[in-house]
């Protein structure tokens, strides 16, 4: 029968354990003085060594020819607890014995002397699942134990370990184990099992371990089993992963918002006999490393890939902005816990792909609106500058003067009684979209280069996108947001209509600009000095 690579190259000695060296080297010197804790507790994620641990300290605790803290492998003690024959170790499940009788029973047999070895040893896995009861007799046994016995307690949930017995421990701490590390022992397990593993396939099983060396031994076997010339493609075909390129499609699409291309490649990924919901992952962690890419001043050290990969995430990183990479990490989290609860998974990832491209579009919505609140603020500034509003500050007198009373702002006009009243400017039209930019993005975006004015006890708004007009027309909340925005500003209610003659009209016959040249154009005319680089 086929055993598993985990099995056959799991850790004989402490030397071979990698990626714990913090961990290892403490529990070597400790048995090689001859001071071995009475309880340890060891902490971690799956794979990264905790059992094997715990069985390498029984082993070195009772080995009868042991060299500088490791056991010697062979003697009849290393031999009895390999095979599981020594019947002074014991390893107990608490994910089925965690009733408080099978610790009651463990606390009485634990009083006898071991019948060869030196320590009785009690591994308890994933310790966190017993009960409250069976806590509380393992902690009367804790509190004094017998000198010939020897507790290793392991758990993936430390905080679900009450602190009585956290404090009666000697508490070590496994780290997820670096991805380099992980390729490098695939490296050797390939060798000396006799085929060949191609460095971009040893990163990419250590990358999918997520920290975890069995793990990663395992997705090798299942890859060998497939092909003995593991490459990349070799990996994505036995696992059901698609392409590094495939995802930045995804990303493209759902960047440009078209739904059409999202949608089909999303069919063509289950064509593959791709899983849905292996394909959220991915997705998740090609977000994840977008959002690491824009953020972070060295990527390099967060993403573990390939330079030319990581180039390509920098290049796309630089496109997306931030919101849009954490939004979609958040749908994509929600849609990957809804996966779990139905049988439709393509249904879930196709609904995320809708809701991703929209999001797209509120996201483009909010950038306008953000550009618009410059635009009005630098229009407002160019205004007051033409009509004098803004004067230099006088230079400070030495003697000391009583502070001049703030000057009135001059109060937005009156509205008219008669319908041919005459049409003034609104100067503080801009602070107005700022203010409809917080209630109503959509809106707020469609009013970028707006103008507006005031003709009696109406605001006639010149806007020559059409979209503007369907939304006021067609929309009752759009409508009754700008007008609470225009009361917001002038402390009046006023009627809204559309502006259709005058020098303003004309001034916009032209298709509006790009709003980064408007903007530019209106700080200079303002004589503010913007660099570009």
């Amino acid at each position: 029968m086929h055993q598993a690579l985990y099995r056959i190259w799991r850790p004989g000695i402490f030397d071979d354990v990698v990626g714990q060296e913090h961990i290892t080297t403490t529990l070597k010197n400790e048995i090689a003085a001859g001071r071995p804790a009475h309880a340890y507790l060891f902490i971690g994620s799956r794979g990264t060594g905790k059992t094997t641990c715990a069985r390498i300290v029984a082993k070195a605790v009772n080995c009868l020819d042991a060299q500088n803290g490791n056991p010697c492998g062979q003697c009849e003690m290393c031999r009895g607890i390999d095979n599981g024959s020594l019947v002074d170790v014991v390893e107990i499940d608490a994910a089925s014995n965690n009733g408080v009788d099978n610790i009651r029973d463990l606390r009485e047999e634990a009083n006898f002397l071991p019948n060869a070895a030196k320590y009785r040893v009690y591994i308890i896995d994933e310790v966190h699942m017993l009960s409250v009861s069976a806590f509380n007799a393992l902690l009367k046994i804790l509190e004094e134990p017998p000198s010939h016995v020897l507790f290793v307690l392991a758990t993936t949930e430390v905080h679900k370990v009450p602190a009585t017995i956290l404090s009666r421990c000697q508490r070590f701490d496994f780290r997820r184990i670096d991805s380099g590390v992980i390729a490098g022992r695939l490296q050797q397990v390939a060798e000396g099992e006799g085929f060949r593993l191609d460095e971009d396939a040893a990163m990419l099983i250590a990358r999918m371990a997520d920290g975890g060396m069995r793990d990663a031994l395992s997705i090798m076997d299942l890859c060998s089993s497939y092909n003995r010339d593991i490459t990349v493609d070799t990996v994505s075909q036995a696992t059901g992963l698609v392409a590094q390129d495939y995802l930045f499609k995804l990303a493209e699409a759902a960047h440009a918002r078209n739904t059409g291309e999202f949608l089909e490649l999303v069919g063509q990924a289950g064509q593959s006999y791709v899983e849905y919901d292996r394909l959220c992952e991915q997705l998740i962690g090609h977000y994840r490393n977008l959002m690491v890419a824009k953020s972070s001043k060295k990527p390099e050290d967060l993403i573990v890939c390939l330079p030319e990969v990581l180039e390509q995430y920098k290049e796309q990183a630089r496109r997306f902005p931030v919101a849009e990479i954490l939004q979609t990490l958040t749908i994509l989290q929600e849609t990957l816990g809804a996966m779990t609860r139905t049988t439709y998974r393509r249904t879930e990832l196709e609904m995320a792909a809708v809701r991703i491209c929209e999001l797209r579009g509120q996201t483009a919505a909010a950038e306008i609106a953000d550009t618009s609140m410059l635009e009005g603020r630098l229009a407002a500034l160019e205004q007051r500058l033409v009509s004098g509003a803004a004067v230099a500050a006088k230079p400070v007198q030495q003697e000391v003067k009583a502070p001049a009373a703030p000057p009135k702002a001059e109060p937005a006009p009156k509205p008219a009684a008669a319908a041919d009243a005459a049409v003034t400017p609104f100067a503080e039209w801009p602070q107005v979209l700022t203010v409809l930019s917080k209630t109503n993005i959509p809106l707020s975006g469609f009013l970028v280069s707006s103008r507006a004015y005031f003709q009696g006890n109406r605001v006639l708004i010149d806007c020559r996108n059409s979209m503007f007009l369907d939304l006021v027309r067609n929309n009752q909340k759009a409508k009754d947001d700008l007008k609470k925005a225009i009361a917001q500003v002038t402390g009046q209610n006023y009627g809204i209509g559309p502006y259709n003659g005058g020098a303003a009209a004309e001034e916009n016959t032209q298709e509006p600009t790009n709003p980064v040249d408007a903007l530019l154009s209106n700080a200079k005319a303002a004589g503010i000095p913007i660099e570009v680089k």
